[in-house]
Parts: C-alpha cells; sequence; structure tokens
C-alpha cells in the first residue's frame, strides 16, 4: 500500500485548514504499522485517504494493486466492502444483531458465503465461539471490540484500518484487543494500520510513522514504549517552538 504526494485541504479562504501537506509514504504487507503524532498531526486523515473513506485533494493512493484515486463513490464502497477491514473505537456494532450476525454483515451486504474454514480460525483466534450468540449489550468492551476485529477479519481483506480501537476499552480489555491484532498479522499473515496516541499501544506495532503538520517526520522500527515517547516528545516540542 502506497500513498503519493496525499494532500488534504478542508474550507476556504481563513477556514482553509491543511491537513495533510505532500505525504509520501508505504506500507508493507502482513506488517503491524502504527501512525502517531501530536493532535491535529493528520493522523486520522491520513487513515481515511488510505481506506478510501475520504480523497485526496491532490496525490493518490494504490492499495492491493488497485489504484483508488479516480474511483466513484460506488466503486469504492464496493470495492472496500471485500478489501478491506475496519476496527472503530466505538465498536460500531448493530445492536439488535447477535455477534456472529455482526461478524457475517460485510459478507452477507456482499451477497458472498462464508468460507467455513476460515470463519473457523478467525473465531477460535478471537476466542469468541462461546460469545457468537449473544448481543454487543450482553459483551464485555474487550469482546464487542474482538467482535469487532472479527467482522473486519472475515472478508480476507488486503488491510485492517484500526483507528483509535483500544479508545473506550480498560487497560486489559485494551492489550487483549492489541494482542489479537498483532496476532492476526502473524498468525493470520494480515496487514494492519493503526490510529493511536497511546505510546504503549503504538509498542504493539512492528513499525511507528510519525506526523506533524500534515507531514512525515519519521518513522521507528521495533518501537518501545520509551522509545515512541521520546519520539513524541521531540514532535511536540518541534511543533511549538
Amino acid at each position: 500500500m502506497a500513498g503519493r504526494g496525499l494532500t488534504k485541504i478542508y474550507g476556504d479562504g481563513a477556514a482553509r485548514v491543511l491537513a495533510l501537506d505532500s505525504v509520501d509514504v508505504d506500507f508493507a504487507a502482513r506488517c503491524f504499522t502504527a501512525i502517531m503524532g501530536p493532535s491535529g498531526s493528520g493522523k486520522s486523515t491520513l487513515l481515511n485517504l488510505l481506506a478510501g473513506l475520504d480523497t485526496p485533494t491532490t496525490g493518490s493512493v494504490q492499495l492491493g494493486g488497485k489504484m483508488l484515486t479516480g474511483l466513484s463513490d460506488h466503486e469504492l464502497t464496493a470495492w472496500r466492502r471485500t478489501h478491506v477491514g475496519f476496527v472503530f473505537q466505538s465498536f460500531n456494532l448493530l445492536p439488535m444483531l447477535t455477534a456472529a450476525q455482526n461478524i457475517r454483515l460485510p459478507l452477507d451486504l456482499a451477497g458472498d458465503n462464508v468460507d467455513q474454514q476460515w470463519w473457523d480460525t478467525v473465531v477460535d483466534t478471537l476466542a469468541l465461539r462461546d460469545r457468537l450468540h449473544h448481543r454487543p449489550s450482553e459483551l464485555s468492551g474487550g469482546q464487542r471490540q474482538r467482535v469487532a476485529l472479527a467482522r473486519g477479519l472475515i472478508t480476507r481483506p488486503d488491510v485492517i484500518f484500526a483507528d483509535e480501537p483500544t479508545g473506550n476499552l480498560d487497560t486489559r480489555s485494551g492489550f487483549e484487543v492489541l494482542s489479537f491484532l498483532r496476532q492476526s498479522v502473524r498468525e493470520l499473515n494480515q496487514s494492519v494500520v493503526m490510529v493511536t496516541h497511546d505510546p504503549a499501544a503504538a509498542a504493539y506495532a512492528e513499525r511507528v510513522v510519525l506526523l506533524a503538520d500534515g507531514r512525515l517526520a519519521g518513522e521507528i522500527l521495533h518501537p518501545t514504549k520509551d522509545s515512541v515517547l521520546s519520539a513524541l516528545d521531540e514532535l511536540t516540542t518541534f511543533v511549538t517552538v
């Protein structure tokens, strides 16, 4: 996956905001990458452009051999349905559906059948077998996020995009979900790109991409909590000087 010359401008005149400024970035397959930076650095904007949820003002995005730039809204929606998985802070589960029905939802919308072997792999990897007939209100926060992750994985997407996936979880449940994200990369050959503000969460990734003022500001390979904290401190100091 690659973004080239990604620029995103919101508003006009005095209300003009340059959210991203000519960003060139690559993401390796079967890798867990975190995107970090100070508040307002463009993290979520970059994630939305890479996932095809928003279109760049200028620049291009290529994912899974497909050039997303220039596709119509209908084409993007159809493509995302089978090639991209999403995990959000708010879970986005339908309360009237069981866990199993929520997981199957992308397949149902696409009119596709469940691959039983893959279903069993995802459900068992995420330890959801005994929760499949429960509705979201009957699940803990960590279990709801694991259902959301299973839903993201069930179509075998090219990449999972996770936007602050532990933001609404307690520490234990958050680390549980991060462990499953890392496990999905190592055992299910998944690619994961995660936006987070938490250095401890970023330490679960194999690589951290840093943004500041809408521009690429470096990267950290094999991050630790301390190395991420140090890099963020330097970015914050640079931005505020």
